[in-house]
């Protein structure tokens, strides 16, 4: 590594990235001449990277899959980047802290000094927070098995519900430490979002599919938005719903985790959520700044009033 220029290590963070690049573009990036790049690809290559040349239109150098593990470099961004991700992962994935813990020291002993002293800085722990409302960790399996059906577009048979499907995974998406499956569902023709801890998955089916386009064209989007999700109710000591006056996929994007949301008309819809307290829910409920009705149950609709006595009280 020592013989290693700071200039090759930026030209080996940029083929990084997963792109192919010509040696004039790679040349402009880092500001150099097209001999130069050439000579650091040789450079890299040396050291036990494997940088491929494709040649033809859109044709370039990019880094293949290697067959052997070089020193792993990192700029300053990506050291801490690794280090915060391997740390905070097993808060939503089940069964892998070791594994995180394991896989961090390796990291962290292949990288150069520089690098390593930029990851150890962020040594955090992952706390609950009840404001960011929090399932589970999912089986670290489940996931696995999904995404390997998505990686290689294959379809997926699971079991849902009591209920086997075969559908056409897209995307996984987490979100409020939920994760969720964008699939296209060949037998109903339609697209669905599925709680990914909800699903079984079969044996792969090594049945190949073409992609479509995913709906909103941004899969983050779709599932936000989508009020049937496969969502249920978080288990808290104190649980209501009411109706409110706002279309469900509004509701359904800036509901907090651990609620579902039933369209009613395409102007309202019946939130569902759980919290600490009575007044808890009637305040996350108050944040919407819409029309309520139908409270229930009788201790929501008595934090209500309670509510509506403190304000009173604080405005005269």
């Amino acid at each position: 590594m020592a013989t290693t220029s700071a200039r090759a290590l930026r030209l080996l963070s940029v083929l990084g990235l997963g792109t192919t690049l010509g040696a004039a573009a790679l040349a402009e990036r880092l500001d150099t001449s097209v001999r130069t790049v050439r000579r650091d690809i040789e450079t890299l290559r040396e050291l036990g990277y494997e940088i491929e040349a494709i040649h033809g239109a859109g044709g370039g150098y990019r880094l293949g899959r290697a067959t052997r593990l070089p020193p792993v470099v990192f700029d300053e961004d990506q050291a801490v980047a690794a280090a915060v991700a391997l740390q905070t992962v097993p808060t939503i994935l089940s069964g892998i802290r070791e594994n995180s813990a394991r896989a961090l020291a390796t990291l962290r002993q292949a990288m150069p000094a520089r690098s390593r002293v930029q990851a150890e800085a962020f040594t955090v722990s992952a706390a609950r927070n009840y404001w960011e409302f929090p399932a589970p960790p999912i089986d670290a399996g489940i996931v696995r098995s999904i995404g390997s059906a998505i990686s290689r577009r294959h379809r997926l048979r699971v079991e849902h519900e009591g209920t086997d499907l075969t559908l056409e995974p897209h995307e996984l998406v987490v979100w409020a430490a939920r994760w969720y499956l964008v699939a296209f569902d060949p037998q109903a023709q339609r697209w669905r979002v599925m709680r990914a801890d909800g699903l079984v998955p079969g044996p792969p089916t090594h049945t190949p599919f073409e992609r479509r386009p995913v709906p909103l064209n941004d899969a983050v989007t779709f599932v936000m938005t989508t009020p049937d999700r496969g969502d249920t109710p978080a288990r808290w000591q104190c649980r209501g719903s009411a109706v409110l006056a706002l279309p469900a996929p509004v509701v359904a994007r800036y509901a907090p985790g651990g609620s579902t949301v039933e369209q009613l008309t395409e102007a309202s819809c019946r939130l569902t959520l759980g919290a600490w307290s009575w007044a808890g829910i009637a305040g996350l409920m108050l944040t919407f700044d819409a029309d309520l009705s139908d409270l229930e149950p009788l201790e929501l609709r008595e934090a209500f009033a309670s509510l509506r006595a403190r304000t009173g009280r604080a405005l005269d």
